[in-house]
């Protein structure tokens, strides 16, 4: 069992940055591929980005050169840098642990309660 708890959204302009956090329960850590997604209002939840065991990363074309995703394991923690912040990157945002390299939401075994995040225009 992986427990895990987003921390760090807010309210923004646009332009700004912001740092998530996703903080993980168990010794486990190590071995589970860590995502991002984010769901906005009326809308699906859909791939952010994704850090395999090694740090390998991908990311959704949306975020792409804004967006950096890295994991401190003896931490047990990813983390999720966000610039150049836009509007339509307003969403809750998630973290999810998985077995695998997947950027489909339900191939995710455990997620997080999420962290609001709110770009101002």
């Amino acid at each position: 069992q992986v427990q895990l708890a987003e921390s760090g959204g807010g309210l923004v302009q646009t332009g700004g940055s912001l740092r998530l956090s996703c903080v993980a329960s168990g010794r486990t850590f190590s071995t589970y591929v860590m995502g991002w997604f984010r769901q906005a209002p009326g809308k699906e939840r859909e791939f952010v980005g994704v850090i395999g065991w090694t740090g390998s990363t991908s990311y959704a074309d949306s975020v792409k050169g804004r967006f950096t995703i890295s994991r401190d394991n003896a931490k047990n923690t990813v983390y999720l840098q966000m610039n150049g912040l836009k509007p339509e990157d307003t969403a809750v945002y998630y973290c999810g642990a998985a077995r695998s390299y997947y950027v489909i939401p339900r191939n995710y075994d455990y997620w997080g309660q999420g962290t609001q995040v709110t770009v101002s225009s």
